[in-house]
């Protein structure tokens, strides 16, 4: 059986993603990334203060990132769980309740689809 330390990571982040964490962890220390998939926003990951957010009873946590929990609904992780999704920032505005927003920068999501041998870790 795989270690869990083993397994592929369903989230990771770029420095720059790091980055901007660091700098809304000084205003909000508790915060959390929900994937959105679409509606206002289109699918950009939006990050809120913790406990201003309800994670919903079917979305899946994907993984942390710098201790700060990544959450995506259960039927956009059927589309996803394929891939490795890589929190990146770019130059713009946020979602329109996403902590990023009025930063000057904005997360976005990209994406690395999972090797055969990456996706028998996460299977076993």
């Amino acid at each position: 059986m795989t270690e869990e330390s083993d397994r592929p990571r369903r989230v990771t982040a770029t420095e720059a993603a790091r980055r901007l964490i660091a700098e809304i962890r000084q205003d909000h220390p508790d915060i959390l990334f929900h994937q959105s998939g679409g509606c206002c926003d289109g699918s950009s990951p939006m990050c809120y203060p913790a406990d201003d957010f309800k994670v919903g009873e079917r979305d899946v946590k994907l993984g942390e990132v710098d201790g700060v929990p990544v959450y995506i609904s259960a039927s956009q992780f059927e589309a996803w769980k394929h891939t490795q999704l890589i929190l990146d920032v770019v130059p713009g505005r946020g979602g329109m309740f996403s902590l990023d927003n009025g930063r000057e920068q904005r997360f976005l999501t990209r994406g690395r689809v999972f090797g055969a041998d990456e996706l028998a870790a996460l299977e076993g």
